[in-house]
């Protein structure tokens, strides 16, 4: 049994969880659903924290670099360009597709919107400046918590020696716990991955399932046309290299990114093939990839757009032009902050459920599908990692991939 990885455990309790709530049916309820309810409650704590200390973390880091000054602006402008992309390409097919449209998942409650609502599009810049950074990180504000980090984080690295270090350290080791924490959080999904499915199955029976298929349809033709179309498209225009050649450079990198279904984990294999197979330099692949690993997330994005969508339309809850603004700054904003570790983005879906004020339950379903969706998402996220450092690359002058 130690032998089984985590991706093992989670089939298992989702298996299980199928099982039991087929052929126990509601009885079992009162077993599982306070389960499912502390899953639940364990990835609301680590929201804000983890976030925090991610976007500080990742911002002095890039103050660190010697190179920040021009680089660092391409860069960055390079992953939110991208990122918005991403999720724009989502937006657009949730709506098209419609894929939780008349779908019912038998869930009880129906949100009220109410405070969430907004009425007009400076409103969501408005959110994004707290008056209370303080309150704001105890109200669980994710939007205002995400710009007060960044604009920390980027002070931080404004700060003389040795004020400068010791925030960064300390900031720094405040992320290590948190990822360590997130893990501890992530190793107990099968188990909530198990209550949640046993609910779903024993109030809606497998009917429930149907609408998951085009649900998948959506996240993975969103991932396929930024990958396939959107980001060769820009590798094209603005390095002038074969996208062709440069995805077979970037082969083994890509491969394991689809089997650990982690951007970190995959870093070190995404530095030599960038390095050694593509040609790129060490001064610009160890400033542009750790800072992807960290920053960059388009599938991730993508992804979570599409699911928050999905959800409110399992809810019966149209989401106005203002309100799928804040999914997609939300997303964007969030994006920055997901870890690159299996199932991140489980834990930043949450952000944007509690931007526009829907239930986390809803997360209970679209874990049935998330695992084969986040070796995908994650492919992509390191496949863009890997396009914005040719362009980089290549925008300071590089000659590589003749």
């Amino acid at each position: 049994m130690r032998k089984i990885n985590l991706t093992g455990w989670i089939l298992i309790g989702l298996v299980l969880g199928v099982l039991v709530g087929w052929l126990v049916g509601t009885p079992i309820l009162p077993w599982t659903n306070p389960l499912a309810e502390l899953f639940l409650r364990l990835l609301k704590m680590i929201i804000i924290p983890l976030i925090f200390t991610s976007i500080i973390t990742g911002v002095t880091g890039v103050g660190d670099s010697t190179s920040f000054g021009r680089m660092g602006i391409k860069t960055l402008l390079y992953y939110l360009t991208t990122s918005f992309l991403a999720i724009l390409t989502g937006l657009v097919l949730v709506n098209l597709l419609q894929p939780g449209v008349g779908a019912d998942f038998g869930f009880q409650e129906v949100p009220q919107l109410g405070e969430q609502s907004l009425q007009s599009l400076g409103d969501i810049f408005y959110r994004l400046i707290p008056t209370n950074p303080i309150a704001a990180l105890a109200n669980g504000d994710t939007l205002a918590v995400i710009f007060f980090a960044l604009l920390l984080g980027f002070f931080i690295t404004r700060l003389p020696q040795p004020q400068r270090t010791l925030l960064g350290d300390i900031f720094e080791a405040g992320f290590k716990v948190m990822m360590k924490m997130t893990q501890f959080v992530i190793n107990l999904a099968p188990v909530g991955v198990f209550a949640l499915l046993v609910r779903v199955v024993a109030t809606t029976g497998f009917e429930a399932f149907g609408n998951l298929g085009l649900y998948a349809l959506a996240v993975v033709s969103g991932l396929l046309i930024h990958a396939v179309i959107t980001l060769p498209l820009a590798l094209r225009l603005l390095a002038g290299i074969s996208p062709w050649r440069f995805l077979q450079a970037m082969s083994t990198a890509l491969l394991t990114a689809f089997s650990t279904s982690s951007s970190s984990a995959t870093l070190p294999m995404t530095l030599e093939c960038a390095e050694d197979r593509a040609g790129i330099s060490n001064r610009t692949s160890s400033f542009v990839l750790p800072l992807g690993a960290t920053v960059n997330m388009d599938g991730t994005a993508l992804y979570e757009c599409v699911a928050a969508i999905f959800i409110a339309q399992v809810y019966g809850i149209e989401l106005s032009f203002l309100q799928q603004m804040v999914v997609v700054v939300t997303a964007l904003l969030a994006s920055i902050g997901a870890a690159g570790i299996p199932m991140a983005g489980l834990v930043m879906i949450t952000i944007i459920l509690r931007a526009v004020g829907l239930p986390l339950e809803g997360i209970g379903l679209i874990l049935a599908v998330d695992r084969v969706l986040d070796m995908m998402r994650t492919t992509v996220n390191v496949w863009s990692d890997s396009v914005g450092t040719a362009i980089i690359a290549r925008s300071e002058g590089e000659i590589f991939l003749k």
